[in-house]
């Protein structure tokens, strides 16, 4: 099943600082079932025993960074000391799921109903097609207030974190999921009247006025669909495996 994942958003596509792939876990385990979320902490292992997986399937890595201890002293070494004593392996597609083609940025644009979607700032990794990040377009042009209002209900958003109102219509949008701040000015280059990203510094928000409509929905809100991926991989390549969407929210962060 690993492979499987791995042919779909080949770990050459990820990014120099990323730690995709196997996190916990050997590889040649027979699968039981499958948990496929955005993030995993302990909850997460939790929900998987609850019910039966042996294998956690995550775009955010549990393990960015080596670990010198393996004790009860943060969260992350209480999930892996978990995850070890019960027999859960955890697998993360992060960063090459993004740059994927049918990947992170596909499935916003595929809720959004966007049409003609495709890379931009694109790039190629050994001979692969890939981008960070992918522009589409509206099936009608949009006012800018009832774009946002769309977003908002597509993805479950409380609020969003906009510049000020375009007052052209919204028909070509730029996406990137997560913390895509990076790629504002490729949007803009790219034509797209509006840019959607889950997260962006301050700063970044300045000098755009009427030259793109900035959408920030939250890093969770934007990438939650993820999972969604992961399903429709395992069950058209290893349709044998039982896969389960986590219950489980790990959006640290409350709106009050």
């Amino acid at each position: 099943m690993l492979s499987a994942l791995e042919r779909f958003a080949p770990l050459p596509l990820q990014e120099s600082w990323d730690n995709a792939g196997l996190q916990v876990g050997l590889t040649e385990t027979e699968v039981s079932g499958a948990l496929l979320c955005l993030d995993v902490n302990e909850r997460i292992v939790d929900e998987a025993i609850a019910k039966g997986c042996n294998l956690i399937v995550s775009h955010h890595p549990l393990l960015f960074r080596g670990l010198k201890t393996i004790s009860d002293l943060t969260d992350v070494q209480r999930t892996v000391r978990k995850a070890i004593l019960n027999g859960v392996a955890v697998v993360s597609m992060h960063t090459n799921m993004d740059n994927a083609r049918g990947g992170v940025n596909f499935r916003i644009a595929q809720k959004l109903g966007l049409k003609n979607v495709g890379f931009f700032a694109q790039k190629s990794v050994d001979g692969i097609e890939a981008g960070s990040g992918v522009t589409g377009e509206l099936p009608e042009p949009q006012a800018a207030d009832d774009f946002i209002i769309q977003v908002k209900k597509t993805f479950g958003v409380e609020c969003a974190m906009c510049n000020e109102l375009l007052r052209r219509p919204v028909k070509k949008v730029a996406i990137c999921g997560g913390a895509g701040d990076f790629l504002l000015d490729e949007a803009v280059k790219a034509g797209a009247d509006a840019f959607i990203t889950g997260e962006m510094h301050y700063h970044q928000y300045f000098g755009y006025e009427q030259q793109i409509q900035i959408c920030v929905i939250g890093h969770y809100q934007s990438e939650q669909y993820t999972a969604e991926v992961f399903e429709e991989i395992i069950q058209k390549e290893c349709p044998d495996v039982k896969t389960y969407i986590a219950e489980t929210c790990t959006n640290p962060i409350l709106y009050i």
